[in-house]
């Protein structure tokens, strides 16, 4: 028999991750507190793990974990690297302004992102699934390295200018290629190995079971919030007298949401003249925990063999603004990664108004370069 109940409460598992370093550069101060003329940020799966910006001008790290998961000069490198790219944000965004036409009456962006996604294969593998390479300027996208990492790609004419140049030198493009797929990965399989388990070995999630209000009469709505856990071991479902809703008791969902604040939730709606026992049931690593609506929270502490993950995906999200505005970005965040391998190298700036020499070869490959995460 159908249930008139509004719920998805199908297990649901994330196998995918992902490494993102997003760096915004403006043309001028704005005078807004917390917006700097340079920001750098580290996102594992989406979630920040270090910061840098032009004010304070150190890279920090943002998780509790990540000052035990990298060696003791890692974050005076990165500190000394994100440095170079302040300085050569400030030169790539003066040099489009030049080739632009533009002044600098109004507020100017330049953007880049790049990063790597993989997917997790039976016995632990990272598979590759795609790169990202891409830089934007004043909300538009600008230029950008094809997921095969083959081709520049260039969406106006000033960007055709450096996409030449780059193209230029070949081996430019291998080395983007060889950093997302393969640098990159392990420095995302380092930290998420790093990161989780230290994480996992965190005290359990808090639950909370609470009912409101729905929009149709006849209905209310039970929401299921919970918080102080790592989001991708959990698992979060609805039971109605023990037995587990799914999609073929014609139940529809939006699923686990994401807050914004380090807590997730669902929302569910069922009918008031329903006398059904409903629960919400969270599943972590160390601890399974039962909430009834209108009972008491019960307990269960046993071993679960199995740890299960839910897809809270959070894409990240890049937007400038004008003064007006201010320049906003949303998030989306290894054991002992060998730092000597990332050295603080930096690209010539986007746009680079020089020709051709016989020497600009060398000193472009020792420029053409990725970012120290």
């Amino acid at each position: 028999k159908k249930l008139d109940v509004v719920f998805f409460s199908t297990i649901l598992i994330i196998k995918n991750h992902s490494l993102t370093y997003i760096y915004t550069g403006l043309s001028k101060p704005v005078g807004l507190p917390g917006i700097h003329e340079f920001t750098a940020m580290g996102l594992l799966d989406d979630k920040m793990i270090d910061y840098f910006d032009s004010e304070n001008q150190a890279k920090i790290p943002k998780q509790e974990w990540m000052k035990t998961c990298v060696p003791e000069n890692y974050w005076k490198e990165g500190t000394q690297s994100r440095k170079n790219k302040l300085q050569w944000f400030k030169e790539s965004i003066n040099i489009l302004m030049q080739q632009m036409g533009q002044n600098d009456s109004v507020l100017h962006v330049l953007q880049w992102m790049v990063g790597c996604e993989v997917e997790m294969q039976p016995g632990g593998k990272l598979k590759f699934l795609q790169g990202f390479w891409k830089y934007n300027y004043d909300g538009d996208d600008f230029l950008y390295l094809d997921n095969k990492g083959q081709e520049w790609g260039a969406v106006n004419y000033v960007a055709e200018l450096t996409k030449r140049k780059w193209d230029h030198y070949w081996n430019a493009k291998g080395y983007t290629k060889n950093y997302l797929e393969n640098t990159c990965i392990d420095w995302l399989s380092n930290l998420l190995n790093c990161g989780q388990q230290q994480l996992r070995n965190t005290s359990a999630p808090e639950v909370y079971a609470i009912k409101k209000e729905a929009k149709v009469k006849t209905n209310i709505t039970l929401i299921c919030l919970v918080t102080g856990f790592y989001q991708k071991d959990i698992i979060m479902r609805i039971k109605r007298n023990e037995y587990i809703l799914t999609e073929k008791d014609g139940l529809i969902s939006s699923g686990v949401v994401p807050n914004g604040d380090e807590t997730s939730q669902r929302s569910d709606h069922v009918l008031k003249s329903d006398l059904s026992m409903y629960s919400c049931e969270v599943i972590h690593s160390a601890k399974k925990i039962i909430k009834f609506w209108g009972k008491k929270l019960l307990f269960c502490f046993c071993h679960l063999s199995k740890r299960f993950t839910i897809p809270l995906f959070i894409h990240t999200l890049v937007e400038a603004a004008t003064v007006v505005a201010t320049a906003a970005l949303g998030q989306t965040d290894r054991s002992e990664p060998a730092i000597s391998r990332h050295r603080p190298l930096w690209p010539t700036p986007v746009g680079g108004r020089t020709e051709s020499t016989g020497n600009e070869l060398a000193t472009f490959r020792l420029q053409m370069h990725f970012p120290t995460p």
